[in-house]
């Protein structure tokens, strides 16, 4: 099989890395594999996978025609038999050339927490939770499966040394260290980042512990902002930022406990950490034996019931600081939970089984769903480009993070709670 692999980009996170990695997968099984995508930290992963990289065209509205041209013309030089695109923008690159054009075979994974009404309902669908694949197969009219995100067991195992990483950033050995690795992003990931803060700012007058925040992204600056707050309050270095970190692995094991979400928790938990998920509105949950069920059909992802406020989540760290013990068992179960359901050879498996289905099922292209898809693509890409979006942006922004432009209260005292956790 001639396959065509092509992520949304190519910057670190989650859906990019299982791109690559379920590629190499297909390549090792004897596949002709091309990956696609703009130039990103991550171009240097798909070639120590061994594999062919095709960097994208500049693009500025999604579908891109530069894009859309240059699928379809690797499509007929390289006689492609299967495009497989992560994420709807190179989704729509590819149907509106390679597919409509040439009838090649087309594949769509979402692992957005939520099911995309970009994706054409006629092209066959990957969802990463169970949940969110029943929701999909309610409206899409092509075959919908579920593949959760693949770990690479191998790769990210519990016998990593974490101590160079706590002495790169003057951590010291028995101090308390909590981790969270992620794009530092204004959607999805902001909530959680600023309860991850707040959360180590509650701690902080009990304990020295120390919040690491690695990963790089637009809500950067405004973070560190509130992070000088914190740090001013106590004296002391609390919250620190390391930026981004291609392989985040010794990141990982050098942590007591990790905060996050998505593929983030699932390498944490491979490499043998205690893991607190997070999600929007305040969302967190230990991941262990009595919230397993949970997280096997949500994805480890949530959102929270109640007006949002770090004190959980501060609850639930303090309570793994202070019991090695529990750590030592939920990081041992975590790690027996990645090996049976979410390796990655396990999910290369799965892959290849479900590009056997769209094969045979040699679908026709449907142009019904073209003028849809397109104005709907077309609509948020207006929006995007609206100037007043930079401007509502900004206000979301300033409601989290205002509080860190207040005026520190008096040092050393217990700062009350900032307006930032009671925002919905």
């Amino acid at each position: 099989m001639r396959l065509l692999v092509a992520a949304h980009n190519l910057g670190i996170g989650g859906s990019q890395l299982n791109a690559i990695d379920l590629a190499a997968g297909a390549a090792a099984a004897g596949h002709e594999v091309v990956v696609y995508g703009p130039r990103g930290p991550l171009a240097d992963r798909i070639e120590a996978r061994g594999l062919e990289y095709v960097p994208a065209r500049p693009l500025r509205y999604r579908p891109a025609p530069s894009r859309i041209a240059q699928l379809a013309l690797l499509a007929r030089r390289r006689k492609l038999d299967l495009i497989h695109a992560y994420e709807w923008p190179p989704c729509l690159d590819a149907y509106y050339g390679a597919h409509l054009g040439f009838g090649v075979p087309l594949v769509c994974t979402v692992l957005s927490m939520s099911v995309s009404p970009l994706v054409p309902p006629s092209i066959p669908l990957v969802m990463g939770t169970e949940d969110l694949g029943d929701e999909a197969r309610r409206t899409h009219d092509a075959p919908v499966w579920v593949l959760e995100p693949p770990i690479d067991t191998e790769l990210d195992h519990p016998g990593i040394d974490g101590r160079p990483f706590r002495r790169e950033h003057g951590v010291a050995d028995g101090d308390p260290l909590v981790v969270t690795v992620s794009r530092l992003s204004l959607e999805l990931k902001l909530d959680a980042l600023v309860r991850a803060i707040d959360a180590v700012d509650h701690l902080a007058g009990r304990s020295a512990v120390r919040l690491l925040v690695v990963g790089g992204g637009p809500a950067e600056e405004a973070l560190k902002e509130r992070a000088d707050r914190v740090n001013r309050q106590w004296g002391r270095e609390v919250v620190s930022f390391t930026g981004p970190v291609p392989d985040p692995r010794s990141a990982y094991a050098a942590a007591d406990v990790i905060v996050g979400m998505g593929s983030s928790a699932l390498r944490a938990m491979s490499i043998g950490r205690a893991v607190v998920v997070q999600g929007e509105r305040g969302f967190s949950e230990i991941f262990g034996p009595d919230t397993r069920d949970r997280f096997m059909r949500t994805g480890f992802w949530g959102v929270g019931d109640d007006p949002p406020t770090a004190r959980l989540l501060a609850a639930q760290i303090s309570g793994l600081l202070s019991n090695a013990a529990r750590r030592a068992e939920l990081g041992a179960f975590g790690r027996r939970t990645v090996e049976e359901r979410f390796s990655l050879e396990r999910a290369a498996g799965r892959q290849l089984e479900i590009y056997e289905r769209v094969l045979e099922a040699g679908r026709k292209p449907r142009l019904a769903h073209a003028a849809t898809a397109a104005s709907r693509a077309l609509g948020i890409e207006l929006r995007a480009h609206d100037p007043r979006r930079k401007r509502v942006r900004r206000e979301l922004e300033q409601s989290l993070l205002g509080a860190a432009r207040r005026p520190d209260p008096p040092a050393r005292s217990r700062p009350a709670l900032p307006a930032a956790e009671t925002v919905s």
